[in-house]
């Protein structure tokens, strides 16, 4: 059965211990779609101030969510053969930061192999993203974007593409300064040191999202071998 959408994501292998913490403190393991339990954090509700990135799973967003056009396929065999041209490359150390009010895993230092191999996600399957209806559009907010984000999101269907993509992985939705005093040093201590260990990205993910407004699952992983 085709999928409501697919999203091509980076997300770490279920052998890294960054997979286990973080997928615990969201409350959900993308890969086995295991509901975990999440440790308390006093002062706030921890379960609904991770609960959209829940429901994602724990990620960086290569190509946005989009729902295929024509056959599923397809799209996956044009998934493979990208990974398949694409060589692995290593990851700068990893840090929790603040991105514009949310916490979120990012990058230490500038990685061009990264920002190109998100570049390529985007342009290789879009013959296979459906465009988007008037409704996704209007929940974009063009109105607030750049001239540069409507030209995207025209484009591409999605406004943080390309020059305007950083790489993150979710951990929190948008804080206030009291919450983010008492969830940054809760989430340190959560996830460790796992964040800065030595990685390199050795695949894709292919999330899938069953209907609107399910969590997004791991569908398929696929190897760099270029």
């Amino acid at each position: 059965m085709t999928p409501y959408r697919i999203a091509i994501y980076y997300a770490p292998g279920t052998d890294d211990p960054l997979h286990e913490r973080a997928s615990a403190w969201l409350g959900r393991d993308a890969f086995t779609g295991s509901i975990l339990p999440q440790k308390p954090v006093a002062g706030v509700d921890i379960a609904e101030v991770t609960a959209d990135a829940r429901g994602y799973g724990f990620h960086a967003t290569l190509k946005p969510p989009f729902r295929v056009q024509g056959n599923m396929k397809a799209a996956l065999q044009t998934a493979q053969d990208f990974a398949a041209r694409t060589a692995p490359f290593a990851l700068p150390p990893l840090t929790i930061t603040d991105l514009d009010g949310f916490l979120a895993i990012r990058e230490s230092a500038p990685c061009p192999a990264l920002q190109a191999f998100a570049d390529g996600c985007v342009s290789a399957l879009d013959a296979h993203r459906a465009p988007p209806t008037e409704a996704e559009i209007a929940r974009r907010k063009p109105e607030d974007l750049s001239p540069r984000q409507r030209e995207y999101l025209q484009a591409w269907g999605y406004p943080y593409v390309f020059a305007e993509w950083r790489f993150h992985m979710t951990l929190t939705r948008r804080l206030t300064p009291a919450e983010k005093t008492i969830i940054l040093p809760a989430v340190t201590q959560a996830l460790g040191n796992t964040p800065a260990a030595a990685r390199a990205v050795t695949d894709i993910c292919i999330f899938a999202q069953d209907a609107p407004g399910a969590p997004f699952m791991i569908l398929e992983r696929l190897k760099l071998r270029g």
